[in-house]
């Protein structure tokens, strides 16, 4: 059974940083596309960021270019989200997800971790 754990949310203010975390294990990490969604209340869940485990290659929703970044550690079968430059528009529960396609769409994805909060305050 696959299980993916999300650290890292919080509050911060307009123009700070966090960095979210997603602990999984159960499986393999390097056969699997990993990935973050947000869901902002009233709103449909939004693919933010994804990963192709094996290359490493990356794909980002238009809103978060240049700001986000996402990063898997293999040996510690870890996914990360650097978030730089927060909006107010960010806050959301963000969702740890992994599945065997990438990409924007979340029925792509069959699991999800539990999300965890972030809060930017204007």
């Amino acid at each position: 059974q696959v299980q993916l754990v999300e650290s890292g949310g919080g509050s911060v203010q307009a123009g700070g940083s966090l960095r979210l975390s997603c602990a999984a294990s159960g499986y393999t990490v390097s056969t699997i596309c990993m990935g973050w969604f947000r869901q902002a209340p009233g709103k449909e869940r939004e693919g933010v960021a994804g990963l192709y485990t094996g290359s490493k290659i990356t794909y980002y929703t238009a809103s978060v270019k240049g700001r986000f970044t996402i990063s898997l550690d293999n040996a510690k079968n870890t996914l990360y989200l650097q978030m730089n430059s927060l909006k107010p528009e960010d806050t959301a529960m963000y969702y740890c997800v992994a599945g065997p396609r990438c990409g924007l769409d979340p029925s792509l994805f069959g699991y999800w971790g539990q999300g965890t909060q972030v809060t930017v305050s204007s």
